[in-house]
């Protein structure tokens, strides 16, 4: 007997009747540049572990998606749901495609639209936008990840002068990068510095054998009496609250970004399981298949609607860092069970690059942990709940 025409997995919920017209045409724009561009690549970038950047984000500034939900100095200005759309289609390429252009426009250039001098957001920003100039964000030390409160990176002031001294690891674009972002404690408490690479004593050596997010750039960052004059600190960031402003803008990406690795996981699964035949029968015509997209497609579908609940409510400026922290936690977590269950369903073929689902399991090893560990967003929400604080 024929298959009938199967139904996408959001097509079951409606979700494109909750969203605008404009942001649904950004979002096809990006997929198109996802099909076209991405993913006819991205399995040989993640095999050799590396990754263009420098010609993608040239690509990605003409499509408009860096900094794309930020205001002035070139940039598209679009709506958060928007921005996050884009994010959807971006991770159902790749999640290291994705996290180039968060840190670009979510962490490098929203802190110096946010915090930053007018002269510093005339000199970076527009270039920035259109992908000339990648940027990073470096706040994680190899001791402070999830409390970076305690860093051990030293901003000394020597005349009108500052004086950077100390070592960030994980960085995103570090190797790449033309400006960092670069947090330190001073004796005024955390502040943020605008560090152009080039400078003197300034270095980030690249980290390999990753097994996970490998078509991405990732490195350390080394700053070695990296002299800096007054004009490059943030004067709009005092203390951690200037950084996790950045995060939380990075965070709201990867609510929408971790369901399109989800997605791209399912709609592989399904297309897998319709065309291989096992025991003279598709495998999609199996009960227990079928149990498992079900399961898959309604915890895809639950993750949409809050992400787009949330978009909403940022759109408005009314979304709360704890908000940020139940979207991240719920749609990361279902994300990477999603993809690997999906390897299940193509079994042996499913640990091979010539299928995506188990890249996107292992990227969402590193989406899990990074901008805020699952179980840091746990306590965040905890102490919502409770009103007690439960980090130490």
């Amino acid at each position: 007997m024929a298959l009938r025409t199967p139904v996408a997995p959001l097509h079951l919920f409606d979700t494109d009747s909750l969203i605008g017209e404009e942001d649904r045409a950004i979002r096809d724009a990006v997929r198109h540049f996802v099909e076209q561009k991405i993913k006819p690549e991205v399995s040989q970038w993640y095999e050799a572990g590396s990754l263009p950047v420098r010609e993608l984000a040239q690509e990605l500034g003409g499509l408009g998606v860096l900094g794309m939900h930020l205001e002035g100095y070139g940039c598209a200005g679009t709506s958060a749901t928007a921005y996050g759309l884009a994010c959807m289609e971006l991770e159902a390429g790749d999640s290291g495609i994705r996290s180039l252009v968060s840190v670009q426009g979510s962490l490098a250039m929203f802190a110096i639209w946010k915090h930053g001098s007018e002269e510093q957001k005339q000199e970076w920003l527009p270039r920035m936008a259109a992908g000339e100039a990648i940027g990073c964000f470096g706040l994680t030390e190899p001791d402070f990840g999830s409390n970076p409160a305690g860093m051990r990176t030293r901003a000394r002031r020597d005349g009108d002068d500052w004086v950077l001294t100390g070592n960030k690891m994980w960085i995103t674009n570090g190797s790449v990068a033309d400006v960092a972002i670069v947090w330190a404690q001073t004796e005024e408490g955390i502040r943020g510095f605008v560090v152009p690479t080039g400078t003197p004593g300034f270095s980030a050596p690249e980290i390999k054998k990753k097994l996970s997010l490998r078509a991405s750039v990732t490195s350390e960052l080394v700053l070695d009496e990296v002299r800096l004059p007054a004009s490059a600190i943030l004067p709009g960031a005092a203390g951690l609250s200037g950084p996790l402003s950045c995060l939380n803008e990075a965070r709201y990406g990867i609510i929408f970004g971790s369901l399109g690795a989800a997605r791209d996981s399912l709609e592989t699964a399904i297309t897998y399981s319709r065309e291989r035949d096992i025991f003279d029968r598709p495998l999609a015509s199996f009960q227990l298949t079928q149990a498992k997209l079900a399961d898959m497609a309604l915890e895809l579908g639950k993750g949409m609607l809050l992400a787009l609940h949330l978009g909403r409510l940022k759109d408005e400026g009314r979304l709360q860092p704890n908000q940020v922290s139940l979207g991240k936690l719920n749609n990361v977590r279902e994300a990477i069970a999603i993809a690997r269950e999906c390897r299940t369903i193509l079994g042996a073929a499913g640990i091979t690059l010539e299928y995506p689902v188990l890249r996107h399991a292992n990227n969402l090893e590193s989406v899990l942990t990074y901008e805020g560990t699952s179980e840091v967003h746990q306590l965040v929400i905890g102490q919502a709940l409770t009103g007690e604080a439960a980090f130490r």
